[in-house]
């Protein structure tokens, strides 16, 4: 139950962002700094998937930010692999949409 709260709050927050409000850099700096570069690379898979996969198997879908978001805060398997996704509990609402309009660009350096 407390995972459904944390990913419904999640998709509640990214709703609000705005598709330019993306500041690569600052991204690319947060994956690092969260470890999610341990597992990720962006083009391609290490323990976890591509980021550029991510971004192709979410393009067209008008709520990939918010399940991006939801995904990164609560974690998960299955969706790629056995493997599972560590949550990020302690990002704020602002990383989490950061970090998935990074991702879902591509994870771009610029």
């Amino acid at each position: 139950m407390k995972m459904l709260i944390a990913a419904a709050t999640a998709v509640a927050a990214v709703s609000a962002l705005p598709a330019h409000a993306m500041d690569a850099a600052a991204a690319k700096a947060l994956a690092t700094k969260s470890a999610c570069m341990a597992c990720h690379a962006v083009d391609r898979k290490l323990v976890g998937p591509a980021f550029k996969d991510v971004a192709a198997k979410h393009k067209g879908q008008a709520d990939a930010p918010e399940k991006v978001a939801a995904r990164i805060k609560s974690g998960g398997s299955g969706l790629y692999g056995p493997v599972p996704m560590p949550p990020q509990p302690g990002l704020k609402d602002d990383e989490l949409r950061l970090l998935a309009a990074w991702v879902l660009a591509g994870a771009p350096d610029k």
